[in-house]
Formats: C-alpha cells, sequence, structure tokens
C-alpha cells in the first residue's frame, strides 16, 4: 500500500461521482429514457449499484481490504465507531419508510406517472433534510477502522457532500420556494435544531 494506491482510490471516487453527476442530469435521463423507456431509473440505480461496487472492489485490492491490519484504537473509540455503524444502518432503514421504494428503486416507475414525488417533510425529514446520507455517513465512519475503511470515510463522504448540494439544486428546481423554506428550517444532516414544525 503506498501513496499512489490512495490516490487511485481517491481518483476512482471522483469519477464515480462525476459519472453519477452526469447520469442524473436531464440530458442523460433523456437519452436513457430513449434506450430505456420505464425503465430508466432502474438502469440508471444498476449501473450506479455496478459502479459503486467496482469501486469499493478496486480500493479493497489497492489497500489490503479485508488482509488490512485495523488501526490500534482504544476500546473506547472501538466502541463508538461499532455504535455509529449500528445507529447508521437503523437511520437509514427508519428513513427508507417514509420512500416510494418502488420508485426510489425503478422497480415500479409509472405507478404515479410523470408527477413528481411530493415534497417528504415528515418523519426524519422534521429533523434533517437527508436522513439517508446521515445514516451513510454514520456507516462510513463506523467502517474506519483501517486504512481502507478510513480511506472509503473520507472520500465517499467527501462525494456525499457534493453530491448533496447538486441534489439540493436539483430540489429547488423541482419544488422552488417550498424546498427553500423547508431548507431554512431543517438542518442538512445534524438535527442541531431539533424537531421542525
Amino acid at each position: 500500500m503506498t501513496f499512489a494506491d490512495h490516490l487511485i482510490y481517491a481518483l476512482l471516487w471522483l469519477f464515480f461521482g462525476a459519472a453519477h453527476s452526469v447520469l442524473a442530469s436531464e440530458t442523460a435521463k433523456h437519452l436513457t429514457r430513449a434506450w430505456f423507456g420505464r425503465q430508466e431509473r432502474l438502469a440508471y440505480n444498476l449501473v450506479a449499484v455496478l459502479h459503486f461496487a467496482a469501486t469499493v472492489a478496486a480500493g479493497q485490492f489497492l489497500l489490503g481490504g479485508s488482509a488490512a491490519v485495523p488501526f490500534n484504537m482504544p476500546p473506547l473509540v472501538q466502541g463508538a465507531l461499532g455504535a455509529a455503524l449500528v445507529a447508521g444502518a437503523i437511520l437509514i432503514l427508519v428513513a427508507l419508510r417514509h420512500y416510494d421504494l418502488g420508485r426510489f428503486a425503478g422497480t415500479t416507475p409509472d405507478r404515479h406517472g410523470a408527477a413528481p414525488e411530493p415534497l417528504h417533510t415528515g418523519g426524519l425529514h422534521r429533523w434533517v433534510r437527508h436522513p439517508l446520507y446521515s445514516g451513510a455517513f454514520l456507516l462510513l465512519l463506523g467502517g474506519a477502522t483501517d486504512a481502507f475503511g478510513l480511506a472509503t470515510c473520507l472520500w465517499a463522504s467527501l462525494y456525499l457532500l457534493i453530491g448533496t448540494w447538486f441534489e439540493e439544486q436539483r430540489l429547488i428546481r423541482l419544488y422552488g420556494d417550498a424546498y427553500r423554506r423547508y431548507r431554512a428550517t431543517v438542518p442538512a444532516f445534524i438535527p442541531w435544531r431539533g424537531r421542525a414544525r
């Protein structure tokens, strides 16, 4: 494991983020709708999952993966990272209950026609605007127990932060002032303001 290995892994995450953003653009969606029709969202998700898996697999190969030596951490830190891992998984599972999972995955894209999904402001969305990302940050932090996990935490977190900016621009275009008001009231990832009305 060398500096070059870390640099390559960082570049792979950069490529993943760029490709994900390009494929999420309206131009790309128009092209994929022409190719895949109503299965456009499903195709997008499959490409994203395969690209993500390839990026992580490359990182495991470059940085040791399962053969990586765990960091020598005090038991308290190990326990805190384990708690973050569990909390992140629970948060993601609870957050997913507030989504139309068929639409989210792209398996039932035509259930609601062309109408956009309603703006979610209930449940965990009263505390944070992006509870799925909050859970993902906790999962990534909980996995930072060796060089591979720490690098993945760093680069995937950076990807999520940049991706959030693009996602918020899309949500403003979609929901307009309703989303601007919601954004002014509810924080992005950490519920420091408490529960919003």
